[in-house]
């Protein structure tokens, strides 16, 4: 097969595979989402209760405390 031959099916191979790319590339387009349209977002598990509330452990709060204090740089 001669070279010119060869570059011209590389040539359209890339050109194939860069068109599909480009056809499948699909990026959704920023929203403001509202109550209104509360169907098209996915309801809550049944699991979940919504009367539940946590505290956050006091110890856990001063663990990432210190954890972000280390995080810095020394000066």
């Amino acid at each position: 097969m001669k070279l010119e031959i060869a570059r011209g099916l590389f040539l359209i191979l890339a050109l194939a595979v860069a068109t599909a790319a480009a056809a499948a590339w699909e990026e959704p387009r920023p929203q403001v989402l509202s109550k209104v349209d509360s169907a098209a977002q996915c309801p809550p598990p049944r699991v979940v209760k919504s009367q539940t509330t946590a505290t956050p452990d006091q110890d856990l709060l001063l663990f990432l405390f210190g954890m972000s204090q280390g995080l810095r740089p020394q000066s």
